[in-house]
């Protein structure tokens, strides 16, 4: 490759790469000591192996060796391929070992987290006690739950921290992927899975319970019953009236409620 050194680093940029990432390099991965594309590719064909103790997934930090896909030399973790020049990625992280050629996805690594994300620096802020890199709309406006990216999402149960997908805090302060989030809210499934909080405005359903309940008149038996209750937004235990459509919490007026047998009293 002839030309001037600007030229010769970009050269091939965004012509190399698999579906997760345009690069200029492959990965050796050092669990299998095979070559794959990146570390998803690696990931997604480990899965599908027929023996069910011979999958793995490869740690982005523990890899040693790539391989050029422009002059197909393999070499140490580089920036820069020592052969032919290029620019093995227009965005490189010595740490994760991470390569990307469209740089117009703001990547930026973070300490706090250990990898790489997207989606500008300037528009992420890292939170220590959820222990992850959340909106800055988020700062000081969301409810803390104590390392919250670290689980799989309760939906399709892909571990969530590392994730490509986007994600959506509730809440509650629990996490779940986004697209997971809007077909659970258009199967009108409105509390979270993990903690059961109301995860939207729910005021104009109870409205419309209030007005179901009075309209529907228990019979004599049940006229009177009362019933302890948990209220799953509040938290508050409570006696109310046993109603066959809801039983509403005292505290926050909510019908997220589930009956729970009686406090035991101290003797």
């Amino acid at each position: 490759m002839e030309g001037s050194s600007n030229e010769r680093l970009d050269f091939g940029k965004m012509g190399y790469g698999c579906v997760h990432y345009r690069r200029r390099c492959r990965i050796r991965a050092p669990c299998c000591n095979e070559v794959f594309d990146c570390r998803h590719c690696h990931n997604e064909a480990m899965s599908l192996l027929r023996n069910i103790f011979d999958r793995h997934e490869l740690v982005r930090h523990d890899v040693k060796q790539v391989i050029c896909s422009v002059c197909d030399t393999e070499q140490p973790v580089a920036h820069v391929c020592t052969n032919c020049g290029v620019n093995m990625g227009e965005y490189f992280c010595e740490v994760c070992k991470f390569y990307d050629d469209d740089i117009d996805k703001g990547q930026f690594h973070c300490d706090d987290c250990g990898i790489c994300r997207v989606g500008g620096r300037q528009n992420f802020f890292h939170c220590k006690k959820c222990g992850s890199c959340y909106s800055v709309s988020l700062r000081n406006n969301h409810s803390c739950v104590e390392n919250s990216m670290q689980h799989h999402c309760p939906i399709c149960y892909e571990y969530l921290f590392d994730s490509l997908k986007d994600t959506t805090v509730m809440k509650c302060g629990h996490t779940m992927h986004t697209e997971c989030y809007h077909e659970m809210i258009k199967r009108d499934k409105c509390c979270c899975p993990i903690c059961s909080r109301s995860i939207i405005d729910m005021s104009r359903v109870w409205r419309r319970m209030d007005e179901e309940i009075e309209e529907t008149i228990m019979p004599e038996d049940f006229r009177d019953k009362k019933v302890w209750i948990l209220c799953n937004d509040c938290n508050d235990t409570t006696e109310v009236f046993f109603h066959i459509i809801g039983q509403k919490c005292r505290h926050c007026e909510s019908y997220n409620t589930r009956m729970i047998a009686a406090p035991v009293l101290p003797q």
